[in-house]
């Protein structure tokens, strides 16, 4: 158990972080980012490759939408820290990446745990691995999520989802599709606040609505639909009646009151003065903008 742990545990053997790997041929890139200092996110190239060899064996790099593999997966971390991947980023163990032999670069693909049915979602961002059966190569962190990080490797499940973006960190949305039973779901990269509308809908159905309307509590007014407003205007009607009989014929009381009486302006038979300024059916001049009228 503790042979296959140390040829597992990519972070401290497996990949001979030091100098060319006699065995495949191929040696760890530069580092670029020294430990403590923040990592860059994107910043690589789209990658597919053409075919090539290590150790004897042949790998083929496309873009399968339909690749699924079963196999094991082992995981790498600060001996690879800081430095190059394939496509030109530079490997984080704290973020959510892997390195495949054959998948497109960056791209999204789903590994479930066989043994827990812990799914995630990880970004492919490196070549490799290239030891017997593995399939994948998985950051400290993702190791982490997958809880298979302390056994050195698992038997997993990987399938291609899609391409990712070659900008920006996009960590938050991949540990968002962590799962444990269900397949890890596709991580969401359209960012849109969900906001309820402004105006409240109405029913479709327009039909009128039926009933008293209620009055607010305690108004302190009436609508003029009550037995004493009604006999409250007829008495104020019978009274203006009554003052236009008596002013007839007489002196105002009044010098200074103004009495429309014998102008011809204000006869039964004149037009009618609006009271309200023309209609402009272009609208106004001035235009009320923001949130005032609606």
């Amino acid at each position: 158990m503790a042979a296959c742990l140390v040829l597992a545990n990519c972070a401290s053997s497996g990949k001979f972080a030091g100098g060319v790997d006699p065995k495949y041929g191929v040696s760890s890139s530069p580092r670029v980012v020294a430990f403590g200092d923040p990592v860059p996110k994107g910043g690589g190239t789209y990658r597919v490759g053409k075919p090539y060899t290590v150790a004897g064996r042949v790998y083929v790099p496309e873009e399968d939408t339909h690749y699924r593999a079963e196999g094991l997966a082992s995981w790498y971390g600060d001996d690879f820290h800081g430095r190059l991947t394939a496509n030109g980023e530079v490997f984080d163990m704290a973020s959510l990446t892997a390195a495949h032999p054959t998948l497109p670069m960056p791209c999204y693909a789903r590994v479930t745990n066989l043994a827990n049915g812990k799914s995630l979602v990880v970004r492919v961002n490196d070549r490799g691995p290239y030891h017997g059966n593995r399939v994948m190569d998985v950051s400290s962190r993702a190791a982490e999520l997958l809880e298979f990080k302390g056994y050195g490797i698992a038997r997993v499940r990987v399938e291609y989802v899609g391409r990712a973006p070659l900008e920006g960190s996009d960590d938050r949305q991949l540990i968002a599709t962590l799962r444990t039973g269900v397949p890890a779901p596709s991580p969401s990269l359209v960012r849109v606040a969900s906001a309820r509308p402004f105006i409240p809908e109405t029913p479709s159905s327009g039909r009128a609505l039926r009933g008293e309307v209620p009055m607010p509590e305690g108004r302190p007014y009436s609508l003029g639909n009550t037995s004493a407003d009604h006999a409250s205007m007829s008495a104020t009607s019978e009274m203006s009646a009554s003052a236009r009989m008596r002013s007839r014929g007489r002196v105002l009381e009044n010098p200074r009151a103004v009495s429309y009486e014998g102008d011809d302006r204000y006869a039964s038979g004149a037009r009618p003065v609006s009271a309200y300024a023309p209609v402009d059916p272009n609208g106004p001049s001035e235009v009320l903008a923001g949130r005032g009228l609606y």
